[in-house]
């Protein structure tokens, strides 16, 4: 930055995690999230160069007490930011469910400003901490003229993935974050960011009045070796008044045993069954396998398949559906069909 030339405004929010977290131990055990978005912005060597940080803490917690509606609020904060003159916003938060708030943040971020979510794998006092880094990375991605119009990214260990497809795929290491299917989109080298794919994305979801607020009941049910669908059918007979929608992590493309599907046509019959794939990587089939249980077999029972999407994610898909009030298959199908395919 030389003299005369004005920084471009980055809007930083804090929502706790490890790369906010300290400890009190002498050996560094126990951390807990202390640190306020202004101290974590502080501790980046160089950001003060390329940004004037408007920080804000929105939350100290730890990554599994976050939300819906705490991400759902931080997505008002940044559409604020950016309405207030900011050309990116970070948001940092814990990795355990970043993978989730980032897909959240992306169904319905409806600014052509990046908004970009990041972490860290280990806390600020650890040897080797790598908040500062990811965080100066999101910034950089935050600022970056070509970084517009791509939704929600999340920066991490120097790569750029799309909210979309991004998973914490290892529960320790610091590249624990990967995009298994397609890859990441973009990279940051040498203060430079750079993607190798053009700009686009799908169109965010609208926002009901009070959707915000909202807290739709959608479970995701793993299905198992053996599964007989008593967990399905005693959620439903639990909760069916209260039942907002079903997401089921499938085995393969999707299938569950025999037993399982008669549980997931019961379920289907009162309120919106999405099946996704529980390995981690590909899609839901749509027409390979005829068996009961198989993707053909749920179709027929009334379930939609996710496609692409994780089962994190479409159980986030749905629930933002149900938010905005009661879904219908066809606007079940449509939806993921657009969201659940590249």
């Amino acid at each position: 930055m030389t003299a005369g030339e004005s920084r471009p405004t980055v809007a930083i929010g804090a929502l706790g995690g490890t790369i906010a977290s300290t400890s009190s131990a002498a050996d560094g055990s126990e951390i807990v999230p202390t640190l306020t978005a202004e101290r974590l912005a502080a501790a980046v060597p160089g950001l003060a160069e390329i940004a004037t940080v408007r920080a804000q803490t929105l939350a100290r917690l730890p990554s599994p007490s976050l939300d819906e509606p705490t991400v759902l609020r931080t997505l008002g904060w940044a559409r604020a930011a950016v309405d207030a003159g900011a050309q990116g916003v970070v948001v940092t938060q814990g990795t355990d469910t970043l993978e989730e708030s980032a897909y959240l943040l992306d169904l319905f971020w409806d600014r052509p400003e990046p908004l970009v979510v990041t972490g860290a794998m280990r806390s600020s006092q650890a040897a080797g901490a790598d908040g500062p880094a990811n965080l100066l990375t999101a910034v950089r991605c935050a600022l970056a003229p070509v970084s517009r119009e791509r939704g929600v990214l999340v920066a991490f260990d120097d790569e750029l993935h799309q909210a979309r497809w991004v998973a914490k795929t290892d529960s320790m290491s610091t590249g624990a974050f990967r995009s298994p299917v397609f890859g990441p989109i973009g990279r940051c080298v040498e203060a430079e960011v750079v993607y190798g794919v053009p700009a686009t994305r799908v169109p965010p979801l609208r926002m009901s009045p009070g959707q915000e607020t909202g807290d739709p009941r959608v479970p995701l049910v793993a299905t198992y070796l053996g599964d007989d669908g008593s967990v399905l059918d005693a959620i439903r007979a639990d909760g069916a008044s209260r039942l907002d929608g079903v997401v089921i992590a499938g085995f393969g493309a999707g299938h569950v045993a025999a037993r399982m599907a008669e549980a997931v046509g019961r379920t289907a019959a009162q309120v919106p069954v999405v099946f996704a794939s529980r390995t981690g990587s590909g899609p839901t089939g749509r027409a390979m396998y005829g068996y009961p249980g198989s993707e053909v077999d749920l179709t027929a029972r009334g379930a939609v398949g996710a496609g692409w999407l994780s089962p994190v994610k479409a159980r986030l898909l749905l629930w933002a559906l149900a938010a905005r009030g009661p879904v219908t298959r066809d606007e079940l199908v449509a939806a993921f069909g657009l969201r659940g395919r590249p």
